[in-house]
């Protein structure tokens, strides 16, 4: 039986309204996987993971600084308090019961803060020097190189120790949850992506692979490898 894949959704507070980038499903859906919206709210985090073998955490507006103990910054963009409260919780709940996971964008800040690490609310302040990670090209345009860790799961998953990437964030992770291990960083440093060893599938990257997908075969492994963990784990049982 397919993966039930749980997608997480944006939310426009101002309307009450979930949306979604179509390419997500997609993604999802050539990987092999069933996708599932998750409306944050809607039932608890247990509830609603009780019921999936995989989560997709998306990209969206920043996570509240709140919750890693800052004050929010002149550079702090849009947050969602109902989002940040589900996600937050969901993300907790997965990686408790070792239900496979990946991140994407603001999906990777999430899964940082979530577990215990912290980011940079705004990078051109807080990092002068930085590339321009934010850029001003199509979504499927790869605008810089990240540099993936040797003998990573990303490494594996990619069959690449080096990956061109789109780049659409003003945010990332400043400091990894324990157990996390760095594995891929841009030529400024920036961490691009991050995995835990210790968990059966558990990957964050900065970049925007459902974007890419389509013409990377790299991209698409991502997805792919995530319903894979989700099939295995799922038939196992948890």
């Amino acid at each position: 039986m397919s993966a039930l894949i749980g997608i997480t959704c944006s939310i426009d507070e101002q309307v009450d309204r979930f949306q979604l980038n179509a390419a997500y499903l997609d993604a999802i859906e050539t990987a092999g996987g069933v996708p599932v919206l998750l409306a944050g709210g809607c039932g608890t985090a247990q509830e609603v993971l009780a019921r999936l073998d995989g989560v997709l955490f998306t990209g969206g507006v920043d996570v509240d600084p709140a919750y890693f103990g800052e004050a929010p910054l002149p550079g702090l963009g849009e947050v969602s308090p109902r989002r940040d409260s589900f996600e937050l919780e969901l993300c907790r709940a997965a990686y408790r019961a070792k239900v496979p996971a990946l991140g994407i964008c603001r999906g990777c800040q999430l899964m940082a803060v979530a577990l215990g690490g912290d980011v940079y609310q705004d990078l051109p302040s807080q990092m002068p020097a930085a590339l321009q990670h934010v850029q001003r090209a199509p979504r499927g345009h790869k605008s810089h190189a990240v540099a993936v860790t040797a003998g990573s799961r990303l490494a594996a998953v990619a069959g690449a120790d080096s990956l061109r990437v789109n780049s659409f964030h003003h945010q990332a992770v400043r400091r990894l949850p324990e157990g996390a291990a760095v594995c891929a960083v841009a030529p400024d440093g920036v961490i691009e992506a991050f995995e835990d060893p210790g968990h059966p599938f558990w990957l964050a990257v900065q970049w925007h692979p459902e974007g890419l997908w389509r013409e990377d075969d790299s991209a698409l492994a991502l997805f792919r490898s995530l319903v894979k963990a989700a099939e295995e784990v799922s038939s196992h049982g948890r």
